[in-house]
C-alpha cells in the first residue's frame, strides 16, 4: 500500500555531494537562497542525510559516502552534472548575492536565443550551478536564426565532443574548466 510523502517532494530532485556537507548547507543557503528542510545526524553527530528546498524543488546534500561518489573538489574540479534552478524574477540580483557570498561567476547573466536569461556559478567545492529565468516566449520548435532578432541574445553555439564552438566569433565563451 502506498504511503503519502509527508515532505511533499517534487517528482525530481538531485543529490549533490560534498567533502564538507555541513559547510555546503550553510553556503548554499547564504549564496543561493536554498532553505534546509531535513537534517539527519547519527549518534556521533555526523550528517547522514540533508535536504534543501528552493521553491517546489529539492536537493539532497550529502558527503562522499561511497567510492563512486565524489565532490568536484576530489576529482580535479570536473562536473558530471549541473543543477538548473528556475527563478521567477530578479536573476541579476540573485547573481550578485551569489557573487558577494563567494561564488565564482563562470558565466555572467546573459539572454539566450531560446528565451532564457541565465548565469552560471561555481560553489566552493567546484559544483557548477545554472540559474535561469524566462524573459521572453519563443516557439517550442523552430530555427534559432529566426529568433536571433532579439537585441540582447547570446550567439548561436554548436557543441562538438571536445570544444564549444561559436557561430558568432565576436563574443568568446569562457571555459568552465578550472
Amino acid at each position: 500500500m502506498p504511503v503519502d510523502d509527508p515532505f511533499k517532494h517534487a517528482v525530481l530532485g538531485s543529490g549533490v555531494f560534498y567533502r564538507n556537507p555541513r559547510a555546503a548547507l550553510a553556503w548554499l543557503q547564504a549564496a543561493f537562497g536554498f532553505e534546509p528542510s531535513m537534517l539527519v545526524s547519527d549518534g556521533d553527530g555526523r550528517l547522514v542525510h540533508a535536504e534543501m528546498r528552493f521553491g517546489d524543488g529539492y536537493i539532497i546534500i550529502d558527503s562522499e559516502w561511497a567510492e563512486h561518489i565524489a565532490s568536484p573538489a576530489s576529482v580535479g574540479g570536473k562536473n558530471t552534472q549541473s543543477v538548473y534552478v528556475r527563478l521567477r524574477e530578479d536573476l541579476d540580483a540573485h547573481c550578485e548575492k551569489a557573487r558577494v557570498a563567494g561564488a565564482e561567476i563562470v558565466e555572467a547573466p546573459i539572454d539566450h536565443l531560446y528565451g532564457e536569461r541565465q548565469y552560471r556559478a561555481r560553489d566552493p567545492e567546484g559544483h557548477v550551478w545554472t540559474f535561469t529565468q524566462t524573459v521572453r516566449v519563443v516557439p517550442k520548435e523552430g530555427r534559432a536564426d529566426e529568433w536571433s532578432q532579439h537585441p540582447r541574445v547570446a550567439p548561436i553555439e554548436r557543441r562538438s565532443s571536445s570544444h564549444r564552438h561559436l557561430e558568432h566569433p565576436a563574443r568568446p565563451v569562457k571555459s568552465l574548466a578550472p
